[in-house]
């Protein structure tokens, strides 16, 4: 198949792994921002290719995963609403609250639906014009330009049921945020590819002029992968700090400058925005501008808005920050599995927990655990 074949090739990954393995002997811990990325490093067996003082972090880049648990509640208490048909994406429906899901509120008579894009939820809306139709807007800058256009879509044809509760959460501040944790020393990071076909690569310049490292804005084959580490790799041999772009067939500097207007007219920062692992980040959140204000979820009906505490056996958080792996917390892949998830990381395909519990790399811990006794 052109373009997926030619970076799955085993030959070149071996030759990539051992070209890693010849730059340095040095230990280095480098994060991937993106669940994607996670994905792939899990699927296709790259921490096994990678040397020993190479170590992969896995961040805070799923959108599912980061979701709190109040924000969860506040979506369960919209879907219980009378009139309301609620709809979001597959995932988001398995999330835990603080006591149940939205697929529990759908068992217990919410009418919950899923769909695979807002403008599903657009044309429920249609069909349904006594009804108050609610979507489940999740995602970074990747999904948010989809969210928008819908708005703008809604607010052309005058469709005054349709309304929005807007999750979208922006990717430089969390990078911020982890760079500013004292807990969590990193060497470089994998830059988001998905992310960065809108934003571009040019808001990461702050990393190496203001933090001294380099980022490389990676695609999401496993040579893609390899490659980007490798970059990095010579940058912190070659003492440099930079923003490269591994990514080049679908990532340019400036961004999808189209996509960027939208998100600009339709979107507005919140003040903060709280994520799970992180806390309360600034300017982190989006929200509907003042223009869209009557597509806004939030306004149309009563929220808890409550700040909800993890449960202390889920160790989300700090996955999420990269304090910990998957396989450190006490209930990964025994009380908390993809079928009975008790945190937010066991639930979507790119969660470091399910990545690592549906790609056999429990087993490999053992393996190493037992070769090591």
């Amino acid at each position: 198949m052109k373009f997926i074949d030619e970076y799955r090739q085993g030959d070149i990954a071996e030759r990539l792994a051992a070209e890693i393995a010849h730059a340095t002997t040095r230990p280095l811990k480098f994060m991937e921002v993106c669940g994607g990325h996670t994905h792939t490093i899990f699927k296709y067996g790259i921490e096994d290719l990678l040397p020993e003082n190479i170590t992969m972090i896995h961040g805070p880049g799923c959108p599912v995963c980061v979701i709190p648990l109040g924000r969860v509640d506040d979506a369960i208490s919209i879907a219980r609403q009378p009139g309301v048909i609620f709809t979001t994406f597959g995932d988001a429906m398995r999330v835990p609250g603080s006591k149940t899901s939205l697929l529990d509120a759908k068992a217990s008579g919410a009418d919950v639906r899923m769909v695979y894009s807002p403008l599903d939820a657009l044309k429920l809306a249609k069909k349904n014009p006594g009804r108050s139709v609610v979507f489940l807007a999740l995602g970074f800058e990747t999904t948010a330009p989809s969210t928008a256009l819908t708005v703008m879509q809604a607010e052309k044809e005058g469709v005054e049921n349709f309304s929005v509760f807007c999750n979208h959460i922006t990717i430089v501040p969390a990078l911020k945020a982890l760079l500013d944790s004292p807990d969590l020393q990193l060497d470089g990071f994998l830059g988001p590819g998905h992310v960065s076909t809108v934003i571009g690569t040019r808001p990461y310049e702050f990393v190496p002029a203001e933090y001294g490292k380099p980022v490389v804005v990676a695609g999401f084959e496993p040579l893609d992968i390899l490659q980007s580490v490798y970059m990095l790799v010579r940058q912190v041999v070659e003492g440099r700090a930079q923003v490269e772009n591994q990514y080049g067939r679908c990532v340019n500097r400036d961004g999808n400058r189209k996509a960027l207007e939208v998100l600009f007219d339709v979107f507005e920062p919140r003040d903060f925005f709280e994520w799970r692992g992180l806390g309360s980040i600034a300017h982190s959140g989006m929200k509907l501008s003042r223009k869209y204000a009557r597509f806004d979820a939030e306004l149309k009906f009563d929220v808890p808005g409550l700040r909800v505490a993890d449960p202390k056996a889920c160790q989300c958080g700090e996955i999420l920050k990269g304090v910990k792996r998957p396989w450190e917390c006490k209930v990964f892949g025994t009380a908390c599995t993809p079928e009975t998830p008790i945190g937010s990381c066991m639930v979507s395909s790119e969660g470091a927990c399910a990545a690592y519990y549906n790609f056999g790399r429990l087993s490999k811990i053992a393996e190493r655990s037992a070769a090591g006794s």
